[in-house]
């Protein structure tokens, strides 16, 4: 038996035998010398596979629209507007008469080497259009070359999907149907196929680097989509052990699940409110399956980071108008767009920042582009007549930003008057904190806010100073660090004594190993992935509040992080010793 561990993507625990899902980089390719009376030829013969290449991502993109929604369609209307530049046509048409070879390799080493530059990007939105240019040029040279290749629509019996890459058009393409799980190289969480596979609730784990040199075709395979972990032909002591931990996981689930109706309160009265964060419309018909009382974080970027461009109102509208309906009168709290960083809109790159992390994003961004931010209020707005919706504003660092934005928002509805756009008048409006001075400040923000959300992963980034995507020292990123656990008490309390809700829609929020020390901090609302509120509502159920206040004041006068971790494991371990 061999284990891999990789980026645990979109949650579940399946086992099956590994369908080995490979590509080769076309080594067959043609490559041969024209003359240059042939390059008008070769140039038609390009043209017709483009136009080919174009009618085939025109079905998907409609299918895209039909079967899922508009804004997955934006990913493969991204690949029209690539098939359909007059740029990328006149570079295959320059190398053609500069270096006189076949359209095939042409086309091949101009792709190649984009490709090649935006992989090499620190950008992961750049690093992920090199999929969408990978996918374009495949297209056109299938073409080209009169290839017709494997469809994994085509899958006939179940299996888990094991592949380097796979391209947003084979995701929407493929049997769903025969797709237990998914194995990929390469991918993370925000990636087109992770978004994808959650939204079809495919289990998944990606950036596994090598699974497809370590897995091959047929291996029995274990994937958990929980934790990230991969196992390779369990022997036969292991299979009947994992199949006993399949079976209880999902025998335990289903009675998670079935806690759905029953109120997150802790057997002496104390009420907390459990949420679900969103990425993509589609998410928002299954998170009351897995008891979410709202949705706590609807992350709009997804609409701009799909296409790489502003999304426009009526498109944003239609998006959010969307979720709010099917909430079916639960809240809705949308947070405004927090591009920049590693989130880069293409009409607006910065190439000459240094350090995008703690540079021109979120809030920061939308202050500079006023009437961009006041596209997506206006949107935000009209959804909020079809049910209970909030706003909330990114990555504020002091009470400055958080008036601006405030006084945009207040342009944006005379603006919605003026066009006569209804909205409710009862929306209220939070404050992210995410950053350390925030936190240090949260009293003055109260004042201006109708409530908090906490975002712990950009908190305990800035925190602590390390770089959660850096390998090298994410092991810092501790969450029970004392100073991080001092910035929520302090947050928490400041929101109290103001009268409004702390909410946390950072990841730390669907940890149930922490649960109950932030019910001990005083935290009223937990938002976090649909999947993770069962199991978060199960140690909220089993836990008296005055007990979990004990235990955050013995833990606040921890020293590290790891004396945190220790007091908070053997607490949990007496308290849940009987289960």
């Amino acid at each position: 038996m061999k284990k891999l561990s990789g980026i645990p993507a979109s949650s579940g625990i399946v086992l099956g035998k590994a369908f080995l899902y490979l590509e080769d980089d076309f080594p067959e390719l043609p490559r041969y010398t024209i003359e240059e009376e042939q390059v008008e030829s070769e140039w038609r013969r390009l043209l017709d596979a483009i136009d080919e290449a174009a009618r085939e991502v025109k079905a998907l993109n409609d299918r895209a629209a039909r079967e899922i929604s508009k804004e997955q369609a934006a990913i493969f209307e991204a690949q029209l507007m690539m098939l359909e530049d007059p740029d990328f046509k006149d570079q295959i048409k320059n190398r053609l008469r500069k270096f006189l070879n076949n359209v095939e390799w042409t086309v091949r080493e101009i792709s190649y080497e984009l490709i090649q530059k935006l992989s090499a990007s620190g950008d992961s939105y750049l690093r992920e259009r090199a999929a969408d240019i990978s996918d374009v040029s495949r297209r056109i040279l299938n073409k080209l070359l009169s290839i017709t290749k494997f469809s994994l629509a085509d899958l006939s019996e179940d299996v888990i999907l094991v592949v380097h890459d796979l391209l947003p058009s084979e995701v929407l393409s493929m049997n769903r149907e025969r797709v237990m799980g998914l194995v990929m190289d390469m991918g993370g969480r925000t990636s087109h196929t992770a978004i994808l596979a959650r939204a079809f609730e495919i289990p998944a784990v990606l950036g596994l680097s090598s699974a497809t040199k370590e897995i091959r075709n047929g291996d029995l395979l274990v994937l958990n989509g929980s934790t990230g972990e991969i196992l390779i032909d369990p022997d036969e002591n292991n299979l009947n052990q994992y199949e006993q931990a399949i079976y209880q996981y999902h025998k335990m689930f289903d009675g998670l699940l079935a806690l759905g109706e029953l109120p997150a309160e802790t057997p002496d009265g104390h009420r907390v409110c459990l949420k679900a964060n969103i990425e993509i419309p589609e998410e928002a018909d299954q998170v009351q399956r897995f008891g979410a009382e709202g949705i706590g974080l609807y992350r709009s970027e997804f609409l701009f980071l799909t296409s790489g461009y502003t999304a426009e109102e009526e498109e944003q509208f239609q998006a959010y108008s969307r979720v709010v309906k099917a909430m079916d009168g639960l809240p809705v709290t949308i947070r405004t767009v927090d591009v920049g960083g590693d989130k880069v809109l293409s009409e607006f790159q910065a190439t000459d920042e240094k350090n995008p992390l703690l540079g021109w994003r979120a809030i920061r961004f939308c202050l500079a582009r006023p009437e961009l931010f006041k596209t997506q209020l206006r949107a935000i707005l009209r959804s909020s007549v079809y049910g209970k919706v909030g706003i909330m504003f990114p990555m504020i660092s002091g009470i400055e930003e958080l008036e601006q934005a405030k006084e945009l928002l207040e342009e944006a509805k005379g603006e919605c008057r003026r066009r006569g756009q209804a909205y409710a008048q009862d929306i209220q409006v939070g404050t992210m904190i995410e950053i350390p001075s925030a936190a240090m400040t949260a009293d003055i923000l109260a004042e201006r806010s109708d409530f908090f959300s906490i975002g712990t992963n950009d908190l305990i980034q800035y925190t602590l100073a390390v770089d959660r995507g850096n390998e090298k020292v994410n092991y810092l990123a501790q969450p029970t660090h004392p100073a991080v656990l001092r910035l929520l008490k302090k947050t928490i309390d400041a929101a109290h004594r103001k009268g409004i809700k702390a909410a946390m829609c950072g990841e730390l929020a669907g940890d149930p190993a922490v649960t109950a020390l932030l019910l001990g901090l005083g935290l009223d609302e937990f938002s976090m992935t649909a999947t993770s509120i069962p199991q978060v509502k199960r140690i909220i159920r089993g836990v008296p509040q005055e007990s979990c206040r004990t235990l955050a004041e013995k833990a606040l006068n921890c020293y590290s992080y790891s004396q945190v971790s220790a007091l908070v494991e053997e607490w949990m371990a007496k308290i849940f010793s009987a289960d």
